[in-house]
């Protein structure tokens, strides 16, 4: 049976003539190329899925990894943290001790001047007191003396006059 296929194309009207036998041939040749395409597409996306799940997996431990180091970090990082507090306030504590001892030393020593201080205005008013009673006693015996040699002096010469 010849049969006349008509195939409309925009401006024109193609005719073809084949046996149907042909026909369909090449319809199961177009429908294996298409079968074909669609395999090859569908193995090349099964492929690509199996890159990305691959990378993705990838991914996945990269994240894991990083989150434990992140984690690490932190605990370290308290950990220094917490040490580092720890050395602030024994180094305070020490600081404020050394302050404390040279503010007693400190007291010690001003006690101590002024302890001096009293000592020496005490022993240059004893001394000032005791010049002043041995000048005072000086000039009463220096005067009993000038009386006696004066005495003398005139005994002698009225010794000589008599």
């Amino acid at each position: 049976m010849n049969r006349k296929i008509h195939v409309w194309f925009g401006k024109g009207l193609w005719k073809l003539k084949n046996e149907r036998k042909d026909n369909l041939l090449s319809l199961s040749d177009l429908l294996d190329n298409r079968k074909q395409r669609i395999l090859n597409t569908i193995r090349n996306s099964e492929e690509l899925r199996g890159g990305a799940i691959e990378q993705l997996e990838k991914a996945r431990a990269r994240l894991r990894k990083v989150e434990m180091e992140a984690d690490q970090f932190r605990v370290n990082g308290y950990s220094e943290i917490e040490q580092e507090k720890w050395n602030l306030i024994n180094s305070t504590y020490k600081t404020l001790e050394q302050l404390e001892n040279y503010k007693n030393e400190t007291i010690q020593f001003e006690q101590q001047r002024a302890i001096n201080q009293v000592r020496q205005r005490v022993f240059q008013q004893a001394l000032q007191g005791a010049l002043g009673t041995l000048n005072s006693c000086l000039n009463n015996e220096l005067h009993l003396r000038t009386i006696n040699a004066n005495i003398g002096m005139l005994g002698a010469m009225k010794e000589k006059t008599d």
